[in-house]
């Protein structure tokens, strides 16, 4: 219900072919899965209310970002990229920022299970709305602070801190990898960068100088890439689909590895050919053939 009524967040989520192009052309890879993923992103008292839910012990609210909210990727694939890349800084810094964000959870945590001396009376969502905007809790102003970022101040972060990687993520699965020299001095930021924003990695996820590593379902290395053993063993027993439904989700498996299939239009148009009398010969060969 809730994300049948919320407005979808307009953040460009990154595109898994640009993501591995040009991959094979390190020598060194490591691998960094971020710890908890979207419960690291903190929730406003309002959206307490909102993603609250109930079960047979009582009743619960999130206090930090739960998986299944419609617009939860877009705001975490936003703040690995302010991470990593820094182009939405706080002004002050990073650490200034972390700050001042525990300071407000601690006082919205003190102050969102106390009672209120507000009469308690029905909104609608608009009034609910504005009466949010007009009186924002303690993380909400910070966030919303006009020192906040450079497109709100109009003045981009000098810090030295900033550091410039060359790729993006993809929500908290995040790959490097250079000459040795490189490796070590991008590793050194990249983990500095992560200690100021608060942000986890998961300690027996990390793959550290490694010739090849397993990213977005692709094996990298220096020779290229390839796709996951174990899920093109999963696509190679799937039966022979005998509907049209059957035939798309076998082609859309197939799509995520499609740079490594050649003529996969051609052959995947004529599994569509039924032919007249349910003559499935044609089908069933481009089937074997992909």
């Amino acid at each position: 219900m809730v994300n049948a009524v919320t407005a979808i967040m307009e953040y460009a989520m990154p595109l898994v072919d640009d993501l591995l192009t040009d991959m094979e052309m390190y020598l060194l890879y490591r691998s960094l899965d971020a710890a908890s993923g979207f419960w690291a992103v903190m929730m406003t008292q309002r959206a307490w209310k909102i993603s609250a839910f109930v079960r047979p012990l009582g009743h619960f609210e999130w206090l930090r970002l739960p998986f299944g909210l419609k617009n939860a990727p877009m705001i975490y694939q936003r703040m690995i990229d302010n991470a990593l890349w820094g182009f939405v800084q706080p002004r002050g810094g990073w650490s200034s920022f972390a700050e001042r964000v525990r300071k407000a959870e601690a006082v919205d945590t003190a102050i969102g299970g106390s009672p209120t001396d507000t009469a308690i009376h029905s909104r609608t969502r608009f009034e609910a709305d504005r009466e949010s905007s007009d009186t924002p809790d303690s993380l909400s102003a910070v966030v919303n602070d006009p020192r906040g970022d450079m497109f709100s101040s109009g003045e981009a972060d000098q810090s030295s801190l900033v550091p410039g990687f060359e790729r993006r993520s993809f929500v908290d699965d995040i790959c490097f990898g250079e000459s040795f020299d490189a490796y070590l001095e991008t590793l050194d930021r990249l983990l500095s960068r992560f200690e100021e924003c608060q942000i986890s990695v998961s300690f027996t996820k990390i793959m550290f100088v490694q010739p090849t590593v397993d990213f977005l379902s692709h094996a990298m290395s220096r020779e290229g890439l390839r796709a996951d053993e174990k899920k093109l063993k999963a696509i190679t027993e799937l039966p022979f689909p005998r509907t049209i439904k059957g035939v798309q989700a076998f082609l859309g498996a197939l799509n995520y590895y499609s740079r490594f299939i050649q003529d996969i239009a051609v052959y995947g148009a004529a599994l569509y050919d039924f032919g007249p009398g349910g003559d499935l010969s044609t089908a069933k060969r481009s089937f074997a053939a992909l």
